[in-house]
């Protein structure tokens, strides 16, 4: 069967602005049609709709019941050719009002109610009111449209004083973040995991603090966008407002229809408060994305801070007494009051030197596999030590010679002599108990779950230790071998009582002179004795000179397998062209010196106007001689033939140069002596001289220069991109100032009327 087709519903529209709505009569196109009240259509009654009148400006309805009535006039209007009555509008076609039906509508052809005329040439036709549609209106309840409050509310309304409040909430607080953002302060002690403020409790305070300026941030702002709509709907001669600018209150409440409502955002965002709006919405929509990634707090690494950093002393440089009494052992002095301390240390000694001897003759066989041989000392292995088990040192090489030109330097006509000096700095010790004084007041590594680290740069003097070793003849050592001299008669001895029990001259004499005084420093031109060796050790054997009666340096002698010998001095000095790096984390530690950098700052003769370089360490003679001891470098005595004794005699150089490929006999014996530097800092000032009339004081703290940078929760972004979110805290903190200077200029709100 077929379907007659449906009449379409036109959108009505105003022909002619009147001052009473009940002029009017609509037609079946829904066109309002003037008819006068005194001659109704006839054939059908006159239908009244309720009234309205259109005011000059603003939105304009109004209920005419409380207008004065006046008779209608009647206005002569053309009449189209199509109409019978000469008010009524010309019919429409639906050519004319274009319409179109979609294709899910569901009334289709033949649908019942669907209109089928053929003979209607007309097919919308004027509405007339009947009798059935006048009682309809006189049941209709009285129109509801007209204002009864004032249209303007009086300032401080508990809405003025609220939307303000929230107003001044929000560009404070977005002002504040925005600055936390740039300034990136660290918040130290204040976010610790064993504080009473943890992480987690400081991510989720930023978090809500952020979305609660969010929220205000959007409030204020469909307040104010609603206040500028309504007062330009109500201002004379303003162009008013359209729908879809009506709309844009709906991307800051609901932004996904910034992409449903696409049609209406092109219209809006040309305008200059489309685009405040549009910027907003934005905004409103990365707010908290943004407060995380720049403002909430973040385990960062901080930069080099000056600081002033105290540390304990108790002790003198090197004082061989408090280093026993410190000395970690279960054997009481009162058990043995005599050799508890010093046993104890031999251990120590021996323990820590062969560790990091090892340590680095493994670095020494790892560069020789990979091809890396050097000459030159700076390029060559660095010494290694440990510190308290868990915390690697690394010294430098410093004061670098030329090995070729020492050498013939002290080289005669008929003798080419090897001449090998090395000077090795260590870091200060001290740093690492300063490092971990409360009244530094520096975060470890546990109060932040594990993953705090910091690094400390300490303008403070390093411990060197300079080993001198040159070779010589047998003719050459006798002044400085007591069997060889006359009492000694050449035979063999027994030195058991060594050297107490044997007539050496004491001091004030400078004892016999030697070919290397010059080179050692010996004599009463330098006011040095020379050192006295019970005898020449034998091949693969050292032998140590431990008189000890006013030295400041211990003499080793070794013989090699080919019958040459070799003698060392070792004296200890401070040195004021280092600085001492430590760095610490929950796994370890490390520790090293930087030396020799002009442009380094910390060095300690940069910041210390008085410092010394060189100073000699007189008391570290009776350290290493208990060092020696305990590492069997004076076991030719005895004919020990140790092993440490034969690997150093294997290093002995035929060249006027360092080995290639081997390390030097200067080289490993400064390494091992690094732990006995090490010791001798432990609780010793920062500043040198010591200034105290006793060798051991009540521990009390001495101040010295630092460089801190710790890891800590600091606020600020971690990656470079994260910066573009700079922009969406700055337009947020902007948008809520000039809100805030709007909503203060205009402390009386309108009716907001595109609040739904």
């Amino acid at each position: 069967m077929s379907i007659p087709p449906r009449k379409p519903i036109s959108t009505p529209t105003l022909r002619q602005q009147t001052s009473n709505l009940s002029d009017f009569t609509v037609d079946s196109t829904s066109t309002f049609v003037d008819t006068p009240a005194t001659a109704p259509i006839p054939g059908s009654p006159v239908h009244h709709r309720p009234g309205y009148q259109r005011l000059e400006h603003g939105l304009g309805i109004t209920n005419l019941n409380s207008l004065p009535s006046s008779p209608p006039q009647a206005r002569s209007t053309p009449s189209a050719p199509a109409s019978a009555n000469p008010l009524l509008s010309p019919p429409l076609l639906k050519s004319q009002i274009g319409y179109k039906r979609l294709d899910d509508d569901p009334i289709q052809e033949g649908d019942e109610g669907w209109e089928q005329d053929a003979s209607q040439n007309e097919p919308f036709q004027p509405f007339r009111a009947d009798s059935e549609t006048e009682s309809l209106r006189k049941q209709a309840p009285a129109p509801t449209c007209c204002r009864t409050k004032k249209l303007q509310d009086d300032k401080g309304t508990w809405l003025a004083a609220s939307v303000l409040i929230l107003s001044v909430y929000s560009t404070v607080l977005s002002g504040i973040w925005l600055g936390v953002a740039i300034a990136k302060p660290g918040f130290g002690h204040g976010i610790t995991s064993t504080g009473r403020f943890p992480p987690e409790t400081a991510s989720l305070v930023a978090a809500g603090i952020a979305k609660s300026i969010e929220l205000s941030f959007v409030t204020v702002f469909v307040t104010f966008l609603g206040q500028v709509l309504s007062r330009r709907a109500f201002v004379k001669r303003s162009r008013g407002i359209t729908i879809s600018e009506m709309s844009m209150r709906q991307w800051i409440m609901q932004p996904g229809t910034l992409i449903t409502d696409w049609e209406a955002v092109r219209y809006a965002a040309l305008t200059f408060l489309g685009m405040i709006s549009l910027l907003a919405a934005l905004t409103a929509m990365f707010y908290t994305t943004a407060s995380d990634a720049l403002v909430a707090p973040k385990l960062k690494t901080g930069h080099f801070e000056p600081r002033q950093l105290h540390g304990r002393v108790a002790t003198t440089f090197a004082n061989s007494d408090y280093i026993k009494k410190g000395c970690q052992t279960p054997i009481s002095e009162q058990t043995d009051p005599d050799y508890s301390g010093s046993t104890c240390i031999a251990i120590e000694h021996s323990g820590q030197a062969y560790h990091n001897y090892m340590q680095y003759l493994s670095n020494w066989t790892t560069i020789i596999a990979k091809g890396g041989k050097s000459v030159d000392l700076a390029q060559r292995p660095l010494p290694v030590a440990m510190l308290y088990d868990n915390t690697t040192v690394q010294g430098s090489w410093i004061d670098i010679k030329n090995m070729k030109t020492l050498s013939k330097d002290f080289s005669t006509a008929d003798y080419d002599r090897v001449v090998i000096n090395v000077s090795m700095a260590m870091p200060y010790s001290g740093v690492f108990s300063a490092a971990r004084d409360p009244i530094n007041k520096i975060m470890q590594p546990q109060d932040l779950n594990g993953l705090g680290e910091y690094d400390i740069l300490a303008s403070v003097a390093s411990p060197t230790t300079n080993v001198l070793c040159a070779s010589m003849r047998e003719d050459e050592l006798t002044p400085l071998v007591y069997s060889q001299w006359p009492m000694g008669n050449g035979t063999t001895m027994n030195f058991d009582g060594w050297p107490n029990s044997f007539d050496i001259p004491k001091w004030p004499s400078w004892l016999n002179q030697t070919p290397v005084d010059d080179l050692f420093g010996f004599g009463e031109k330098y006011r040095r004795r020379p050192p006295v060796f019970p005898k020449l050790p034998k091949p693969y054997n050292t032998v140590l000179n431990n008189t000890g009666w006013y030295t400041d340096s211990i003499y080793i002698l070794a013989t090699s397998e080919q019958g040459n010998h070799t003698m060392c001095s070792m004296p200890v000095s401070l040195t004021s062209q280092c600085s001492t790096e430590y760095h610490a984390s929950l796994s370890g530690g490390s520790m090293k010196t930087r030396c020799g950098d002009a442009k380094d700052g910390m060095l300690y003769e940069k910041t210390t106007r008085d410092a010394i370089d060189g100073l000699i360490l007189k008391d570290w003679a009776a350290v290493g001689t208990d060092w020696a001891k305990a590492l069997s470098l004076g076991g030719s005595l005895v004919d020990s033939d140790s092993s440490n004794a034969r690997l150093l005699t294997q290093l002995t150089s035929t060249q006027q140069t360092l080995n290639l490929s081997l390390p030097s006999i200067p080289e490993a014996l400064a390494v091992l002596s690094g732990c006995t530097l090490l010791l001798s800092m432990t609780d010793a000032p920062f500043y040198h001289p010591w200034n105290y009339s006793t060798p051991a004081i009540t521990p009390q703290p001495q101040r010295f220069s630092a460089n801190l940078q710790t890891r800590g929760y600091q606020s600020g972004g971690t990656q470079k991109w994260q910066g573009i979110f700079y922009i969406i805290l700055l337009l947020t903190f902007a948008t809520n100032f000039f809100c805030f200077f709007y909503l203060l200029r205009r402390r009386a709100l309108i009716t907001d009327y595109i609040e739904p």
